[in-house]
């Protein structure tokens, strides 16, 4: 079943969010870290992830959730973070380590966390899987209505979290959903140099659960295919795995100079980068027109300037609170 028009619109204005946020997080990363690059430099520290061209596996998925639902993220969360409702101030007042920041300012880019829609992530790999399959099991314990989604790499199937939550996932029959992005690079591992199966989602059959291949890095194949899982979890059916082959348009992190990839890779990426393939089959469908989407990325852009200036305008929290809201 393919996205209503507005789901389409909806997919497609998250989309841009995310591209343009991280377009501008690139280039404010780097101020500072010029001539000589050193991490620590800038109003953005530290290391910095970026998703472009896994946005489809975004939307795709998360088009179908609500506000109850639960979706934990990897280290590269900024897509899921956008598709799942977060808010885009608070969200960059944390990535510049500022006092208005989602968590204050302490965990930054990989360590976003909004209970407001009910969304985490996690630097470590695999590491938001256990909450998830946590979550989906405090929901069915309870009565209560609502799914989670993991959201992983495909290096992180390789983690022992991984066969350890399929199974719980599977002998507690909990309403979650494992959505693998397989993006073909842990760092700069290839996939077919790491793991004993060309698709993840065969795996699947191990832990007695769906596993879902999709090839196509688009929001309306990934809706459809979803769909089927998704609603199987909201209906008492039990986890599914999800694996899509998506793409990352950048290097593993900012700075990375990409050495791993072969001769023309990274060009036919771009070539099918699926943002502008996107826009072109909206207006082609005429569900948007040109002037619609000229007023569409005004409207987004003009909202991530907004939480760029709130972000910079932003107090950094005193030095005498950094013990504050941790264990000691």
């Amino acid at each position: 079943m393919l996205p209503t028009e507005s789901q389409r619109i909806w997919m497609y204005r998250n989309m841009l969010i995310s591209r343009y946020m991280e377009e501008r997080i690139e280039t404010i990363y780097m101020e500072g870290k010029k001539p000589v690059f050193n991490m620590a430099n800038g109003p953005i520290p530290g290391e910095m992830h970026l998703s472009n061209g896994q946005e489809p596996c975004a939307v795709g998925v998360c088009a179908h959730l609500e506000a109850e639902d639960i979706v934990t993220a990897t280290h590269r969360p900024h897509h899921i973070a956008v598709a799942k409702g977060v808010n885009l101030k608070k969200m960059m007042a944390e990535i510049f380590g500022k006092k208005t920041g989602l968590s204050g300012g302490r965990g930054g880019h990989m360590h976003l966390f909004d209970s407001t829609v009910n969304f985490a992530c996690s630097g470590i790999i695999a590491q938001g899987m256990g909450p998830a399959v946590g979550a989906a099991l405090s929901r069915k314990l309870q009565n209560k209505s609502g799914v989670a989604v993991a959201y992983i790499g495909e290096g992180a199937a390789n983690q022992g979290a991984f066969h350890e939550t399929l199974n719980l996932a599977s002998v507690w029959n909990l309403p979650v959903i494992f959505v693998i992005e397989d993006n073909n690079w842990g760092i700069s591992v290839s996939k077919s140099a790491s793991t004993a199966v060309a698709k993840n989602s065969v795996r699947a059959a191990s832990y007695n659960m769906p596993g879902i291949h999709i090839e196509d890095n688009c929001p309306d194949v990934i809706f459809s295919e979803t769909k089927k899982a998704i609603e199987r979890a909201r209906n008492g059916g039990g986890p599914s795995l999800i694996e899509i082959k998506t793409s990352r348009l950048a290097g593993h992190f900012m700075g990375d100079a990409e050495g791993y990839r072969p001769k023309g890779e990274k060009e036919q990426l771009i070539k099918e980068d699926p943002l502008p393939i996107y826009r072109q089959k909206l207006i082609d469908a005429n569900i948007i027109t040109i002037d619609n989407d000229s007023a569409l990325v005004e409207e987004t852009q003009k909202l991530v300037e907004q939480a760029i200036t709130f972000a910079r305008e932003s107090e950094y929290a005193k030095p005498e609170e950094a013990m504050l809201h941790v264990f000691a």
